[in-house]
């Protein structure tokens, strides 16, 4: 994954439901390499802009340039194929298919062969299918779970399930992975194995990520950058200490005469 390229720019977004504003005129970037956070308080519009970048949500104004093309409005399944994968603050898994099953869903837009090389399991199927299986092998066993492959997704445990959630979005090979709120209900022990991974992942996977977390004791020690949002308008940008001290990012939070209060990591 390293070296990949994978160059954000969001431009004046805005996205209207009715007469709510989501999301109101926000600019940001990621650039290639980078781990950027976006926080805010509840209904600050961090999914919903999410879910503008990765097509769910169709914006209403502005444009999203993804490697030098505009991708505002695009079909979720060309984003995939263009390089960009996510997670859900929802776990979106088929809970009656194995865990490798789930991540096998994932390789659909890597695979060259047509319907009918497939029905006839030509050779070339045949390699491909091999390789397919060699890259997800290496994101288990990436992600330690070696004993759950087999094992049905509606058998495991919430932080299990949402780890094997991870492995079907880098399944895709993203250059891109957006993550919406990675650690929502993780016992303290399960957010320390996804920090582990999520810094393996950046650090030594050169992966590019952007993702939404109210845990802000992760946040501010596994960003690079923290972007945050106050209904729905970019309030401040910054590196983590900057953001930690900004006297309108805590008065958003908790009011003028409170801190952050960034301890241990703690629930979300």
């Amino acid at each position: 994954m390293a070296g990949r390229q994978a160059e954000l720019e969001v431009k004046g977004l805005s996205l209207s439901f009715g007469g709510i504003q989501a999301v109101k005129d926000v600019s940001l970037s990621v650039r290639t390499g980078e781990l950027v956070a976006v926080i805010g308080p509840n209904g600050a519009g961090k999914t919903s802009l999410l879910n503008c970048i990765t097509g769910f949500y169709k914006a209403t104004s502005g444009d999203i340039i993804f490697n030098g093309k505009s991708i505002v409005n695009m079909h979720t399944h060309r984003l995939t194929s263009l390089g960009i994968g996510r997670t859900f603050q929802n776990i979106e898994l088929f809970p009656g298919m194995t865990v490798l099953q789930n991540m096998l869903l994932a390789r659909h837009t890597r695979s060259g062969y047509s319907f009918g090389l497939a029905c006839l399991y030509a050779p070339a199927v045949k390699r491909e299918e091999v390789r397919h299986h060699e890259i997800l092998e290496e994101i288990i066993d990436f992600l330690e779970m070696q004993s759950i492959r087999k094992e049905l997704v509606g058998s495991l445990p919430y932080g299990l399930r949402k780890r094997v959630e991870l492995g079907r979005a880098l399944a895709s090979e993203p250059s891109l992975l957006v993550l919406d709120e990675p650690f929502a209900g993780m016992t303290l022990e399960e957010k320390e194995d996804m920090v582990r991974f999520l810094l393996e992942l950046h650090d030594g996977w050169g992966q590019t990520m952007i993702l939404v977390e109210h845990d802000m004791s992760i946040v501010m020690s596994i960003s690079q950058r923290v972007i945050v949002l106050n209904f729905g308008e970019k309030l401040a940008e910054g590196m983590p200490d900057e953001i930690q001290d900004h006297p309108e990012v805590i008065k958003a939070y908790l009011g003028d005469t409170m801190d952050l209060g960034l301890g241990s990591a703690g629930g979300s």
